[in-house]
Order: C-alpha cells, then sequence, then structure tokens
C-alpha cells in the first residue's frame, strides 16, 4: 500500500424494503446483466473502539480467493459520501498496520490491540449505468449474538456530472420506495455492539476554523438530515414518541440553519424547501401534542379518550413520512446541498469564503439580539408574541449548537456553558407555556374539552408562576455573557 493509493470516492446510498431490492432487480432499470458477488468483510478495532472515535474504519473484505483491505475516513452524512480510502490486497484475516495509513500515527501503542469486532455477509449485485456503478446490496451485519439485515442501493460515480446520481437514484425511486441511508456497514456494526437504540439526539457538529462558511452550512446541514433518517425508522416501525419528538427537532434545525445562512443561500431555493419542511413538521405536529397532552394527563378520566386521536396522529405522521413528497424532498434538498447553485454564484462568493468562525459571530449575535429585543416584558406579551421568542430562542440554541467547536478556548467554553443552560431553561419555559396555552384549542378541535379531566388540563395554562419564572429566565438569558466575544 502507497500514499498514491488515496483516492476519492463520491457515492450516494439509499435503503429499500427486501420486497423493494427484489423489484429493483427484476425491472430492467440498469443496463446489461448485473454481476453478482458474495462478499464476507471483518471490522476490526480496539476494544474501546479508537479507531472508530478517531472517523476511521478498518476492514478486510474476502471475494472469492482475493482478501482486501480498506481503511476509511468518515465522509459526509445522509447518503451523500466524500471521503478518502486506502486499499491494499492482503493474504490473509490479519490486517497490515503500516505507515501508509493514519492509524499507527493514531492510536500508537493501541495498535497492538486491534482485533475483529463483527463480520458482514453480503450478496451484491453490480450493473454499470452510463459512468456510474450500481451497486444492490443484501447484507447481514453480524456482532456476537445480535445481527441485523440491511437491503440498499449504492450509486457511485465513476465519470460524467455528479447530477446524474440523483437523476438515476429518482428514476430508482420511480420503481420502489427509497430512504436516503445515513449509517455505513460499519457504522451499523457499531451500534449492533451498544445499547438496542430508542431515539437518537442531535450529534455534535464536527467544525473547525478552518472551515469556510459555505463547507459548514453543508456540514451542519448533513448533520440535520442524518438526525431525522435515524429516528425515522423507530417512528416507522415501533411509534416511538421520542423518536418523533426528535424527528420534528431535526427538521426544525435543518430550517433554522436554512435561516442562520439564508444571505449565502441566494440561488432561491430556500423558500421552496423551507415550505416543504415545515408541511413535513406539522403533519407530525398533531401526534407530538398529543404525545405531550397524555403525558400531563397522566392515568385522568381523560386519557382514554386522548388514544384513540394519537393512534390516527401517528397514522397521519407514518403517511406523510413514507410519502413520495417526503421522499423527493429529501433527494432535492441533499442535491441541493451537495451542487446547488447558491455554491457557484459571484454575489455571494465573499460569503462562502468566510471563515467559519467569523460568520458564527455574526448570526450569534444577530439571533441573541432578536431574542432580547422580542423578549422583552416577556410577562405582559401575548401568547403568540410569547411564541415568537420562543421559536427566535430556538434558532439562537440550534446556532450554538451548530456552531459550539469553533470556541474551544477555555473562557469560551466557560462562558459556552453558562450561556446554553440560560437559553435552555428560557427556551424549555416558554415551549411549557406554549403548550399548555394551546391545550384549550387541541381538546375543542378533539371534542374532548367536556371530558371528565379536561378542565384540570386547561387550568394549568393559568399558571401565573410559570409566567413569573420565566420571565426570571429571560433576565438570566440576558445577563449571560456571550461566548463568542
Amino acid at each position: 500500500m502507497s500514499p498514491d493509493s488515496v483516492e476519492v470516492e463520491v457515492e450516494l446510498k439509499l435503503e429499500l424494503s427486501p420486497e423493494g431490492a427484489d423489484t429493483l432487480e427484476a425491472s430492467g432499470l440498469f443496463p446489461g446483466t448485473a454481476k453478482a458477488i458474495r462478499q464476507y468483510a471483518i471490522y476490526f478495532d480496539t476494544p474501546d473502539h479508537d479507531l472508530a472515535r478517531s472517523g476511521l474504519s478498518l476492514r478486510i473484505r474476502r471475494s472469492g480467493d482475493q482478501r482486501v483491505q480498506t481503511v476509511k475516513a468518515s465522509g459526509g452524512a445522509a447518503g451523500m459520501f466524500i471521503r478518502p480510502e486506502w486499499e491494499c490486497d492482503v493474504a490473509d484475516d490479519e490486517p497490515i498496520i503500516d505507515h501508509s495509513t493514519p492509524i499507527s500515527a493514531l492510536l500508537g501503542d493501541k495498535v497492538a490491540a486491534i482485533a475483529p469486532l463483527f463480520v458482514v455477509e453480503n450478496e451484491r449485485r453490480i450493473w454499470d449505468d452510463a459512468g456510474i456503478e450500481v451497486a444492490l446490496d443484501r447484507s447481514r451485519i453480524i456482532a456476537g449474538d445480535r445481527e441485523s439485515s440491511v437491503f440498499e442501493v449504492e450509486l457511485e460515480r465513476k465519470s460524467g456530472d455528479p447530477a446524474t446520481l440523483f437523476a438515476l437514484a429518482r428514476n430508482i425511486d420511480a420503481v420502489t420506495p427509497v430512504h436516503l441511508a445515513v449509517l455505513s456497514k460499519a457504522e451499523r456494526g457499531y451500534r449492533l455492539l451498544g445499547p438496542i437504540p430508542s431515539r437518537s439526539k442531535a450529534a455534535p457538529i464536527k467544525l473547525n476554523a478552518t472551515m469556510t462558511a459555505a463547507t459548514a452550512f453543508q456540514t451542519i446541514a448533513y448533520a440535520c438530515l442524518q438526525h431525522f433518517r435515524l429516528n425515522v425508522p423507530l417512528v416507522l416501525d415501533q411509534r416511538d414518541a421520542k423518536a418523533l419528538h426528535q424527528t420534528r427537532v431535526a427538521l426544525r434545525r435543518l430550517r433554522s440553519a436554512l435561516a442562520i445562512f439564508r444571505d449565502m443561500l441566494t440561488d432561491g431555493h430556500t423558500a421552496r424547501f423551507n415550505k416543504g419542511l415545515r408541511w413535513l413538521a406539522g403533519e407530525l405536529g398533531m401526534a407530538r401534542e398529543l404525545d405531550v397532552l397524555i403525558e400531563q394527563a397522566g392515568d385522568s378520566a381523560i386519557q382514554p379518550h386522548l388514544l384513540p386521536a394519537r393512534t390516527q396522529a401517528y397514522d397521519d405522521a407514518i403517511t406523510a413520512l413514507r410519502s413520495n413528497r417526503a421522499r423527493a424532498l429529501m433527494l432535492d434538498i441533499v442535491e441541493w446541498i451537495a451542487l446547488g447553485e447558491w455554491l457557484s454564484l459571484e454575489g455571494n462568493s465573499d460569503l462562502r469564503q468566510m471563515q467559519s468562525r467569523s460568520f458564527a459571530d455574526g448570526a450569534l449575535q444577530r439571533f441573541r439580539r432578536k431574542v432580547k429585543k422580542d423578549g422583552r416584558n416577556l410577562e405582559k406579551l401575548e401568547d403568540e408574541a410569547r411564541h415568537k421568542v420562543r421559536k427566535a430562542a430556538k434558532k439562537l440554541r440550534y446556532a450554538t449548537e451548530f456552531f459550539a467547536a469553533l470556541y474551544g478556548e477555555k473562557r469560551e467554553k466557560r462562558r459556552l456553558k453558562r450561556f446554553v443552560s440560560a437559553l435552555e431553561a428560557l427556551q424549555d419555559r416558554l415551549g411549557l407555556l406554549n403548550d399548555r396555552a394551546g391545550t384549550p384549542k387541541l381538546l375543542a378541535s378533539l371534542a374532548l374539552a367536556d371530558q371528565p379531566g379536561a378542565a384540570d388540563l386547561i387550568g394549568k395554562g393559568h399558571d401565573g408562576g410559570l409566567l413569573e419564572a420565566a420571565a426570571e429566565d429571560y433576565d438570566t438569558f440576558v445577563d449571560a455573557k456571550r461566548f463568542w466575544r
């Protein structure tokens, strides 16, 4: 293996059902006869998963009599990957760790602890479609006594315009529904080694000071899409309330990213995407409101009347998540993030090339100013005005989370922690006020306002102490020192 063997691959990964894999293979969509390959891959790491924490994966894949070792560095999310890769032939199932990959430099003496962790058995069908390699995988991932099955199609551009990846993805979706895949087989294997996942919270955003504002936006937006896709299966399969909440949070975070970077995203598409994301979040809204109301109701007399409404709300949410509109929206957004006109316009070039830290300073200052201004005299505001303060606080909190990695000095970290604590307290209190203010309207829409127990829920909305506490939270927020100055 030599440094010259480093390559960059660009691929789009899509999940589909077992039946969808059969439909796609039989569709005749791809030219020629598929090449069939059986693969067996062993993934290696230390017991503490040091490689994974460093953003690397190490595997040896066996196809027939050939064994190939591959080291990959993690790349993007939400189905679009651009990442360095090191490959070499090996004689057996023992990995070669030398100077030609980053492993030795990263792990030092821990290299000796590298051992097999899990295996992937895969049946692959490969077609060549006008410069795009199409690989249809039916995989089984085995980690100890746990395993999972994965069905996905990978589109890798070998030549030509990257936009053809998305054109082909849309043709595939017309044959059988597909969704963005956000986990590699390696990541799926590591997840099998840990606790069974319930909902997935937003992961820290990996920004650094050398990034431009354009790259920072792409990194943030891909992370939001990954957050969304990790939670959707739990909503579809388990109707998990926490996963549904995180799905809506992911959509709000992505909308916030569009707002934070709006002056840079000047190619005229953000309004369409914002409308689509608002629609999808709205389709999930009733289920979320009922989850909150049922939790507030506890075991009161009204709870049995709320459960059928929740069932219907989840039916509607699942229909939206599986819809053609939702799938098309996600493909369109990923293509725009990666290839959109905003990346080449002259009018926004200064913003695109601005260092991420400088951009973050301005965005944080702008959103803080809005929360401070709109939240004055909080106790005297009407419900709708307080709701606007809550939405502004959410945008500021998401901006803080997006850019946190750019503020790594000790003083900045201390101020960041205090700032976030004050902002979270304000946002949570405003959220509780908003939920309680909306309870009478929600119960009326369900024709449940006169049911036993309804009055108790409605009465909680008139908690003057909660409003007074929110005003105190606002004062604490205003007094919190800005970590970006």
